[in-house]
């Protein structure tokens, strides 16, 4: 079973209108992040317009099929960011739950956690 990082993609930091505009904020982390978890097996990417965090983004969500999930945000996009994300993923990939003991998370995700949602229940 994989752990998604979904990437917010549409993400503007405070401040994105006064340098190149090329890319927003989410696309840079997207592509950083992609790089950080290309052929990690368990972990995978994807892209989506808007999570609709605005006030903190960049914002991601790392989720997986009945397992705890998570929306982080306020990154900047950097490789530290990515490589933190990636790390976490990974992480939440290998428990059986989704659950991560605080003290084996990467700092660059401490202080980044906006909410948690239980999982789906499952349909009988």
């Amino acid at each position: 079973m994989s752990t998604w990082i979904t990437i917010c993609d549409t993400c503007k930091r405070e401040g994105w209108e006064n340098g190149a505009m090329d890319l927003t904020d989410g696309e840079r982390l997207a592509a950083l992040v992609e790089a950080q978890v290309d052929g990690a097996g368990t972990v995978r990417t994807r892209r989506q317009s808007c999570l609709m965090g605005c006030g903190k983004g960049c914002n991601v969500a790392i989720q997986a099929a009945g397992k705890l999930c998570y929306t982080l945000g306020d990154f900047t996009p950097d490789e530290t960011a990515a490589a933190a994300i990636a790390t976490y993923a990974k992480l939440h990939a290998a428990s059986d739950t989704g659950q991560v003991p605080y003290r084996q998370w990467p700092d660059g995700v401490k202080g980044h956690f906006v909410t948690r949602h239980p999982p789906l229940p499952t349909e009988e």
